[in-house]
This record gives C-alpha cells, sequence and structure tokens, in this order.
C-alpha cells in the first residue's frame, strides 16, 4: 500500500517531482489549469499570496467562490481559458481573494499549453500583487531613464573599477564613446583625479557609499581641456539573490559643477583680498612714516597673492628714470622694507614691463614662457632669479604718475590674471597715496 500524501499534490516520480521542486522555489505566484479549467497546479508563493495550500487548490474546477468573486467568476474564467486558442501570452489585472476574506488586485501573465498531439490541454498562470509589479516596472523604467535620459553622468563600474554600463551624459564627460569607454581602467581615461575615484570607489565597495557626495576634480587623458570639477555620488551593488550579498560593482553618479566650484572660489578669493585691504589700512594708520605705510599695504597683499614686491619711485621724468624705495627680500620670504638711502637707481631697459606699464598708465602682465632658460629672463628684467611671472601697476596720485609696484612669482604659482590686476591696482592706490605724502612732508622738511 502506498504512502499517503497530501490531496492534490500529484508527485508520481522524476519529472513531476522536479517540476514540482521548481514552482515551488518560484518567487512569484503560479497556477495551472486543464483544458476543462481545473486547477492542477498551486505553487508555495500562491499560497503566501492567498492563504490557500495547495492541498485546498488543486483539484478544484476553477477559482469561483473560493479565490474569485462568483460575479467576477465568469469573466476570470474567460480570460484565462481563452489564452488556449490564442498565440502568446495575455497580460491582465482582476482580482483574487484571500482565505481570510481580503481581496488582492493582481497582474497575471497566462499563456497556453498544448500537448503532445498540439491540442491545447490547458493554461498556466503566473500573478503577482500589482503593487509588487508597479514597484518592478518603476525599478526596471528608473534604470532606463537612467541610462537614456538623466541630466547626469551614471557609470555602473563593476568588481574591477572598470565601466561596464555608461549612460550618454558620462559618455560624453569622459570624451569618448561608450564602446570604447567600457572595460577601460579609470587611469586610461583620466590623466587627472583617477586615484581619487578609484580610493571612492574601493571604499563603497568594502564599507558602502559614504555619507554624502564628494567633489573629485578631474581632466581627461589625452585633451588639452581644463580641469573640471564632477560632483560625485556612489552606491554599492550587491547580488539580490544570493544568500550572502554578493558585491556586483558601485553606481557611480555625478554632474559638472566646475562653473559653480570656480565661481565660489573666486568669491571666497575676493572676500579673502577685501579683509586684506581692510586689515592693511587698519594697520596703516598706525605707521608714522608714510613709507612704512605703503610697505604694509604691500606686506598684506602678498598673502596667498605674489612671493615678491618691488615699490620704484619716479625720479626724473624726461627720460624717465626709477629709484628703488622699498622691495622684499630675494631668498626666503620677507616684509617689504624700505631701501637704506633713501633709493636705489634701477635701470630698466626699454620695453621693460615696468616702463610699459609708466607708458600705458596702467598694469601690465608678463610671462618668462616655456622656452627661456630658468633665471635668465629674471635677471635681465632685475627681478629675483626664481621669478617666472610679473605683474606691474602704476602708482599716481592727484593726477601724477610717481612710481611702479611689482608683484612677482614664482614656477609654483600660476600666470597673473584680469582679477589679479584688479586687486594690485587696488593696493596701487593706498601705495600711491603714502607715497605722495612722503613726497609731501620731504618737500616741506615735515
Amino acid at each position: 500500500m502506498s504512502a499517503s500524501r497530501p490531496a492534490g499534490r500529484v508527485r508520481s516520480s522524476g519529472a513531476s517531482d522536479l517540476l514540482a521542486a521548481l514552482l515551488d522555489g518560484m518567487d512569484v505566484a503560479l497556477c495551472a489549469f486543464d483544458a476543462k479549467g481545473t486547477v492542477t497546479h498551486w505553487n508555495r508563493e500562491a499560497e503566501r499570496m492567498l492563504g490557500w495550500s495547495a492541498a485546498e487548490a488543486v483539484g478544484r474546477p476553477g477559482l469561483a467562490g473560493w479565490a474569485v468573486r462568483s460575479a467576477d467568476a465568469d469573466e476570470v474564467r474567460t480570460r484565462l481559458l481563452g489564452v488556449m486558442d490564442a498565440p502568446g501570452r495575455r497580460v491582465g489585472e482582476f482580482a483574487l481573494l484571500t482565505k481570510d476574506g481580503g481581496r488582492v488586485l493582481v497582474r497575471f501573465q497566462a499563456c497556453g499549453v498544448r500537448g503532445a498531439d498540439g491540442r491545447p490541454a490547458g493554461v498556466y498562470c503566473a500573478f503577482s500583487e500589482v503593487r509588487t509589479q508597479i514597484d518592478l516596472e518603476r525599478s526596471v523604467a528608473l534604470s532606463e531613464a537612467l541610462f537614456a535620459d538623466a541630466a547626469w553622468g551614471v557609470v555602473l563600474v563593476d568588481a574591477d573599477l572598470r565601466p561596464a554600463v555608461v549612460n550618454p551624459y558620462a559618455s560624453r564627460a569622459l570624451g569618448g564613446e561608450r564602446a570604447c569607454l567600457l572595460g577601460s581602467p579609470l587611469g586610461e581615461l583620466l590623466s587627472q583625479g583617477a586615484e581619487e575615484l578609484e580610493g571612492a570607489l574601493q571604499f563603497v565597495l568594502a564599507e558602502g557609499a559614504p555619507p554624502e557626495p564628494m567633489d573629485v576634480w578631474v581632466r581627461i587623458a589625452g585633451t588639452d581641456a581644463p580641469r573640471r570639477c564632477w560632483r560625485s555620488g556612489f552606491v554599492r551593488l550587491a547580488g539580490p539573490l544570493a544568500e550572502d550579498p554578493v558585491p556586483l560593482g558601485v553606481g557611480w553618479f555625478f554632474q559638472d559643477v566646475t562653473a559653480a566650484r570656480r565661481q565660489e572660489q573666486e568669491n571666497s578669493l575676493l572676500r579673502f583680498r577685501g579683509n586684506q585691504l581692510h586689515r592693511a589700512g587698519r594697520a596703516a594708520v598706525e605707521c608714522e612714516e608714510p613709507l612704512d605705510a605703503a610697505t604694509v599695504h604691500v606686506d598684506f597683499a602678498l598673502a596667498g597673492f605674489a612671493d615678491h614686491a618691488l615699490i620704484d619711485a619716479v625720479a626724473a621724468q624726461d627720460p624717465v628714470r626709477l629709484v628703488r624705495v622699498a622691495r622684499t627680500p630675494e631668498g626666503a620670504p620677507g616684509p617689504c622694507t624700505p631701501v637704506a638711502s633713501g633709493g636705489v637707481p634701477v635701470g630698466y631697459f626699454d620695453g621693460h614691463p615696468a616702463l610699459q606699464a609708466l607708458e600705458r598708465t596702467g598694469s601690465v602682465r608678463a610671462s618668462s614662457g616655456g622656452g627661456a632658460v630658468p633665471g635668465s629672463w629674471a635677471q635681465e628684467r632685475g627681478w629675483p632669479e626664481d621669478v617666472v611671472h610679473a605683474l606691474c601697476v602704476v602708482l599716481r596720485s592727484r593726477g601724477r604718475t610717481l612710481g611702479v609696484l611689482t608683484f612677482l612669482r614664482g614656477p609654483g604659482r600660476s600666470a597673473f590674471g584680469r582679477a589679479d590686476a584688479a586687486c594690485a591696482e587696488d593696493v596701487a592706490v593706498r601705495v600711491a597715496a603714502a607715497l605722495d605724502l612722503a613726497a609731501c612732508l620731504a618737500a616741506t622738511g615735515s
């Protein structure tokens, strides 16, 4: 006599056992009907969702009166069994009843099954809660939108830190076709910023996403384009089907915020320089000698601005002759101090940047360029040999030209720009006023 088994479970052997195991292991609810509409299969997910066990479901003549309201039963039966004679699958929605009397709106996919003779033999129907299905569809739609229409870069990086998927925004930002970017190490795509990015990606793989997005300054490899700032966020991707989380890679999201960051840097620099001018004015009013007040203004201006400074005063007008009245030391950084003996004549050649500033009554910027012999360019112009960038600003007061203020930078700094010239001109106004006062006091013998 054979061992008893639950009613409705047909598990003869071999293929039937395998089919039952596969159906019970599915993450989606599934039921099946024969050609007459009798329930032949009912998996564990269907049990979990509706509360009806396989023993209670298998063998029933359809779903009417227990899993579907009687009023809806004919419509549901027609929709399901009508799939047997139709090609492909049918997708739709209907309401099912739970064992405790509740209702669940489900989305189903039904497909006809044919026997060995090719004739309709039944229907398989997979279903899930509409809410769950919508969540899945939203996730899929979100993924597709991110990789097609997103207004920021999206890159999926595999566990070896190589791009596996790149959306159009990221492709344009990285400067290449998506097919060429996939599988390439970040070090081949970026000439600057790759190490910082790889460090962030490794941290995310090991520890999870950082608490806040980070700014990464990068430069695209093989181009002369300036640096870009990418505001970057990261999420760790783990396999959802594994018992333990298996890292699949990192989702990297970024947006180019270069313009905003440079504006912030410029605003911060302007605030700092304005504060330095204010502090210099407060310190200068405590100086007894006007020339000391002029050097105080220069000292405050040098902070973060230049490495050296020179003050040359006009000693004669025709031809123009300049004398050095104050300077910073040539070696180690130090304060701008007056020159002994009241001034030392300087022999600038025609076309010297300082003389150009006098002629133009404005500011003149100059740089050595890459072809100059180190030190020679600066020495020819009477400047310390480590100088590679210069900014000469005319000193004027009461409608008269009094001299030239020169700021000098070494190789560790960038060339002077227009904003630097504007700042130097603000300092020159104050230095010129102090020099004018010193000349007036000297003329009156005070």
